[in-house]
């Protein structure tokens, strides 16, 4: 990780292929998402506690602190996270290398040059919105995603804004299924979430233990409420591992019709046949694929 400290900000220097405006854009797919603002070119997150500004200025990532001046180890802490949201340690030349020859993925590499899987690096957080995601369209995962959030989590006032934090795993680890019904959960998604902070707050299931795994895939799908496509999206998110593939997934579906103006979506067959050539860059292909579902602007 490469990183400097200043007096009032600090600046992450990213690898070369690196577009933080095609990252912005990621960032900025919903009107409904609560864990960051988008403010012109600007993003506002607390970051560990520590509200931040992240801002792309002379080839940097520049994060200033707007309430609080932290300490060097919270500057640190929030250095990695956002080296890690960003996935800034991948070196992607392989990947170009390999999409330029691609017929699927050469145009979207060319159209979106330096977008990176944007990550979740909290596990339970992206558990949680995997979980919340099964089975119901992008808008009300967010509705769902942000009344948990504004129930239970805790939020930074700044310039009579609240700027929101993921609820802890303490907090939704107690709760009852009722208390999540209420949100509109359904009865076996709020089992699976209490269930799964459960087996965190008791060290059966850590970030940790995960990424020293072989086979994480078979580690979360043993899990109650977590299935093939849970485990992948999660193994791409926040494991950040490239041949992590939720080939079921209706988005990857819409991208690959509309991309080769298919009559239909592809079949699975049809899908693993396209990835041959994706082969430890799975990951990557996915996101760039569903990249091309939304707009252009900031």
């Amino acid at each position: 990780m490469r990183w400097n400290n200043y007096e009032t900000y600090i600046e992450i220097v990213p690898p070369k292929e690196f577009s933080f405006d095609e990252c912005l854009i990621y960032l900025n797919r919903s009107d409904l998402e609560v864990l960051h603002r988008i403010k012109g070119d600007a993003i506002y997150k607390v970051i560990h506690g520590v509200l931040c500004s992240v801002i792309w200025a002379n080839h940097c990532i520049k994060v200033e602190f707007l309430i609080e001046n932290p300490t060097i180890i919270q500057r640190e802490k929030v250095a990695q996270y956002i080296w890690e949201w960003f996935d800034l340690a991948q070196n992607l030349e392989a990947f170009y290398q390999l999409a330029i020859q691609d017929a699927v993925l050469q145009p979207l590499v060319e159209k979106y040059y330096g977008l990176r899987v944007v990550g979740v690096p909290d596990l339970f957080e992206a558990l949680v919105w995997a979980i919340s995601g099964q089975q119901i369209n992008l808008t009300f995962a967010y509705t769902l995603k942000k009344r948990l959030i504004e129930q239970f989590g805790e939020c930074v006032l700044f310039e009579e804004e609240s700027f929101w934090q993921f609820p802890k795993v303490e907090k939704i680890a107690v709760l009852c299924v009722e208390d999540l019904k209420q949100l509109q959960f359904t009865t076996r998604k709020a089992e699976y979430i209490i269930h799964i902070a459960q087996e965190i707050m008791n060290g059966k299931l850590s970030k940790e233990q995960l990424l020293k795994m072989q086979n994480a895939e078979k580690a979360l799908t043993e899990i109650r409420g977590i299935g093939a496509w849970t485990a992948n999206y999660v193994m791409m998110r926040c494991l950040h591992q490239r041949t992590a593939f939720p080939i079921t997934d209706v988005g990857l579906h819409n991208a690959l019709k509309e991309l080769l103006n298919l009559e239909s979506k592809p079949t699975i067959n049809e899908i693993e046949a396209y990835a041959v050539n994706w082969q430890g860059w799975q990951a990557y292909a996915t996101f760039y694929l569903w990249r091309s579902l939304y707009g252009e602007k900031i």
